[in-house]
């Protein structure tokens, strides 16, 4: 086993690898994918030194829950630090899934929504009989944004806070999962969490990365005062920040609009300049932060997590965050690796 460099995940008492597993992909989020190359990425991810597991229901409707159990059951339980997520729950689809998902691929089973006590309670017991493990140690509360639900988003929060949000602070409270708070993809959700409940961590996507830093301003800082883990996905913001600006390139999974293609072209150009990789520049400038505890990212292969690792091992000359600073592209309040 490979040891990577650990963090405390808030005040949570949880140390976790700075670089997680985001199984998202391994739902065949993508493509289809082979069962064989699934298991070895996940496999690969533990013997790199990864720690810190994250999947979800909606995965793959299971799959990915699946996959990743296969491979976790047959390690030391206190080696690993699993997180899955509520508000959705499956039902069995045997003519086939009726309800849509970014899914290629995926198990035969409906996705419904559901943030209540009681569906919460059923989807939590539910992925623990996915992953094949008596336990997981971090819950959240998964997708309640205007992302998501546009319109809805307001009812949606109240039957989470009232629902979803009471189960796992008892949950929290009788040990039985030892951290909670929520999965989303906008930083202002986190806070409105933050400030409604007593949250442990969050899994924020795509609003804290090298390309924009929205979450600086109503977020992060509350997440430092009030001890809260971060997690963080999409720090590649859907792919643009791995393969650079070529065409169709992927921004919040939808092509790059010309104003995003322009800024990271920029971007690259200093990072370049410097001898930098763009993904390797995304990934350290993402732990630059000091409530960030680790990069969720996800890998359909065994070479994406040995590559990911081995970005985090890589120097960054303290200078291209000084040029990118000059140039007006990144916040004046954001800190940056020293």
């Amino acid at each position: 086993m490979t040891a990577l460099p650990t963090r405390p995940l808030g005040r949570t008492g949880l140390n976790v690898s700075i670089l997680g597993l985001g199984c998202a992909p391994l739902g065949d989020l993508y493509d289809l994918l082979d069962d064989d190359v699934a298991l070895n990425t996940i496999a690969t991810a533990a013997k790199a030194g990864v720690t810190l597991f994250d999947v979800a229901p909606l995965y793959g409707r299971g799959l990915a829950e699946h996959r990743l159990g296969t491979v976790l059951k047959r390690l030391p339980r206190d080696s690993f630090v699993l997180s899955t997520k509520v508000g959705r729950r499956l039902m069995p689809a045997p003519g086939g899934p009726t309800t849509k998902t970014r899914a290629k691929g995926g198990l035969s089973f409906d996705v419904l929504f559901d943030y209540s006590y009681d569906g919460t309670m059923r989807a939590l017991e539910q992925s623990l009989h996915r992953l094949a493990l008596p336990s997981v140690d971090i819950a959240l509360i998964h997708d309640v944004d205007v992302w998501t639900h546009g319109d809805g988003m307001e009812e949606r929060f109240k039957e989470a806070m009232n629902g979803a949000y009471r189960a796992l602070d008892e949950l929290r409270r009788t040990g039985v999962v030892k951290a909670i708070g929520v999965g989303v993809n906008e930083s202002a959700m986190c806070a409105r969490f933050a400030n409604a409940g007593d949250i442990d961590t969050v899994l924020l996507a795509g609003r804290y990365s090298l390309l924009e830093q929205p979450a600086l301003a109503d977020f992060l800082p509350l997440a430092v005062k009030k001890g809260i883990g971060v997690m963080l996905g999409g720090v590649f913001n859907s792919g643009i920040l791995a393969t650079g600006a070529i065409e169709g390139a992927k921004y919040n999974y939808r092509p790059a609009p010309p104003d995003i293609l322009d800024r990271l072209r920029r971007i690259e150009r200093i990072c370049a300049s410097h001898g930098v990789a763009l993904p390797v520049a995304a990934m350290h400038f993402a732990l630059g932060h000091p409530a960030v505890s680790s990069l969720v990212i996800g890998a359909v292969a065994p070479a994406e997590v040995t590559r990911n690792a081995a970005a985090l091992t890589a120097r960054v000359p303290v200078r291209l965050w000084a040029d990118l600073r000059q140039e007006g592209l990144l916040d004046t309040g954001a800190p940056v690796p020293s």
